[in-house]
This record gives C-alpha cells, structure tokens and sequence, in this order.
C-alpha cells in the first residue's frame, strides 16, 4: 500500500474518539472555530472565509493517512452525465448548504451548479488533495476562464476570448496555439510559490513530487488529458478534459460545466479564494475523516446539501465496507433535501442520479441495500 506521510499542524488536536458498540464518536473540532481568518465566527455558523493557516490547519488535521486506490493517477473524470446532472442539480434546488465529493474536476462543476458556502473533497489518494490545491493555485492567479485554460495547459492565450466567448470556441482557440515549454516551467515556479510562498501551505518531499507529476502531465497531454494522461476521444470513458468541461450537455443541449460560463467559473474562484473548498485525503469508510467533518460541521449548525459518490460504492461493496460508509454518511449533518450524485444510475441503469439520502440511509439500515447495483438503482 502507498502512503503519503500525514502530520500534525503543531495545533492540539481537540477531538477525542469514543469507542462504544462498534461506533466511533467524534468531539467536535474547535481549533478552526476561534480563528477563522483572524474574523472569530459567530457561533453556529460557516466561516466567510479561511485564513490560510486555518485552511491548512483543517487540510491537515482532519486528513487521514493518504492511501491506495488502483487508478493512481485519475487526472480527470469520465462522466460524461456531468452536463445533465448540472441542470437537474438546479431543477431540483439542490442549493447551498456544504458540499462533499470525490476525485477530479467534475467536482469543480457540481460546485458550481449548487453554490455551497463550503465544499471538502474526500479522496484516498494523497495526489488528488495536491491536484486540487494545484486547481486552487490556478483558479486564484487567473482573471478568467481563458487565463484558467492557459495556465493549466501552459499555452499562451490566444485573442479575442472574453466573457462571453463560449466554452467550445474558448477550446478550438487553444487547440490551435501550441504548448509552450518554457512558458511551462515559468508557471510550474508560479504555482508552486503561490501554495507554499504566498499561502504559506507545507508540502512534504512527496507530496512536493505529487505535485510536480500532476503539474507535468497536464502540460504533456494538454487538453486532451483523460483519466489515466493517455489521450483519447469525445465521449464515455474516452472523455477529455475538454469533452467533460465543453461538450457534456445538459437536455436542452446547453453545454454546462465550470467553464462553461464566466458566472460558473467565478463561483468556484471565489469559494477558492476564501479557502472554502477544502481537499483532504481520506477513506470513505474510514473511522475519521467523514466523521470529523461532520463535527466540523454540525458544530457550526451546516448542513450537507449533496454527496457526489462516483463509482466508490462499487470497491465498497467489494471489500464489504458499504455499511461502514453509510454509518459515516449517517453522522454528517443532513437535510431532508440532501442528495448523493450517482452519475452511474443514469449510464448503467436510467435511473435516477439524484438519490435522497435520508430515506436511503433507512433502507440502508433496514438491510434493503445488499449491493451496488442496489444502491445505484436508489429505487426508493
């Protein structure tokens, strides 16, 4: 198994784990509480915005060790549903609130359709956390979508692109310009510094390579990158990162994505901006980082409005750890609206992606969901 190293900010950890009838039970966090970018929060309620120290705090400490997952790599999503999924997010108000999910850039958009005040994504892998603060640096040093693009493929941005500029026209303009290697290097140095200069954020030795590779095969495959680097096609497991963010439409044939608009876009930076997408790593049926969350969470009266799942249930169900994901799931602060996103319902089943997770965690409880297929289908 790989790991990557996990360590303690220097704060004391004020949580303490009670073992009783097979369940672990968390005392709420209270280090971010009294510090919230130097502006204490009122009590019972989301911060505005993190200060950096903060933000790295909470990385950190609610973090489990960095584990395996047998795509390593996983640059990017292959749903191509994200674009159906963005707008029937928004039809059923699914709004507010805080957001969780898992892997790549398709959280960047389910963000930017449902607007939280905060939003943690929970993946095993150590590598995700530091693609997601390399999307960070890059959101917070880009004027716009254009610069956004440029920055991550390292091609110089060509004219004429603005605000309303769409996404698909934004693409065959940088499909056109060529990689620029030096301009590569130049922005490698740019990101870094911004994460670990002027955020002050402390990377390991492995954590700093993490980075490193991510940032080189963004550059090498360009915008044709596909889950595991190796260019590919439009469409299905073959989808691009351009496919997956200019080209996956919604059933009117509006193409929706977090670059699909400057609106969309801007939603992002801004929660970027505030340290309010918060990246961690961690085990969805592990003993703590849902659950600390989740006193994160209800200690400061929030309520999770979606859980974007992906396919984790699948490798659950084979390693009989399900349970233990929805008895984590069950601690989290919920609304009678709260949802998980299962794009695979739609391409495996028709059914539908947006499942209630109240009365899914009953049947669940109830010994109702034996297996994926089961929990994919959400037929309650």
């Amino acid at each position: 198994m790989r790991k990557a190293g996990w360590r303690h900010s220097g704060r004391a950890l004020v949580w303490a784990a009670v073992l009783a009838i097979g369940a672990v039970t968390w005392v709420p966090w209270a280090g971010v509480a009294a510090g919230d970018s130097g502006q204490a929060a009122a009590a019972g309620t989301l911060p505005a915005r993190l200060s950096d120290a903060d933000f790295w705090t909470l990385v950190t400490d609610v973090s489990e060790p960095g584990g395996f997952f047998q795509i390593t790599d996983n640059y990017t999503s292959n749903e191509f549903e994200i674009g159906q999924l963005f707008t029937m997010l928004r039809d059923r108000k699914v709004d507010g609130g805080v957001y969780l999910g898992v892997g790549p850039e398709q959280n960047l958009t389910y963000i930017a359709a449902i607007r939280p005040q905060m939003a943690f994504i929970v993946d095993i892998r150590r590598q995700a956390v530091m693609q997601h603060l390399m999307f960070k640096a890059m959101f917070e040093l880009s004027r716009d979508r254009a610069d956004f693009i440029a920055m991550l493929f390292a091609k110089p941005r060509p004219g004429g692109l603005d605000a309303s500029t769409s996404i698909q026209k934004m693409w065959d303009a940088y499909f056109a310009v060529p990689t620029d290697t030096a301009l590569a290097a130049k922005l490698h140095d740019r990101v870094v510094d911004h994460l670990t200069k002027t955020r002050k954020f402390t990377l390991t030795a492995e954590e700093s390579s993490q980075l490193d590779s991510v940032l080189s095969a963004f550059v090498q495959f360009g915008p044709n990158i596909t889950t595991r680097g190796s260019q590919s096609g439009r469409g299905g497991n073959n989808a691009t990162f351009a496919d997956l963010t200019g080209w996956s439409a919604d059933a009117t044939g509006t193409t929706q994505s977090f670059l699909s608009t400057e609106n969309h876009f801007r939603t992002v930076k801004t929660l970027h901006e505030r340290n309010l997408i918060v990246p961690v790593s961690g085990d969805f049926a592990g003993p703590k980082t849902f659950r600390a969350i989740g006193a994160y969470l209800a200690a400061r009266r929030a309520t999770v409005s979606a859980v974007y799942v992906s396919n984790v249930e699948q490798y659950l169900f084979r390693e009989y750890k399900a349970q233990a994901f929805y008895d984590n799931v069950a601690a989290l602060p919920l609304a009678a609206s709260s949802v998980f996103i299962r794009p695979y319902a739609m391409r495996q089943f028709g059914a539908n992606p947006l499942c209630g997770i109240p009365q899914f965690l009953k049947m669940a409880s109830a010994g109702r969901v034996p297996s994926n297929r089961d929990a994919t289908a959400c037929t309650w």
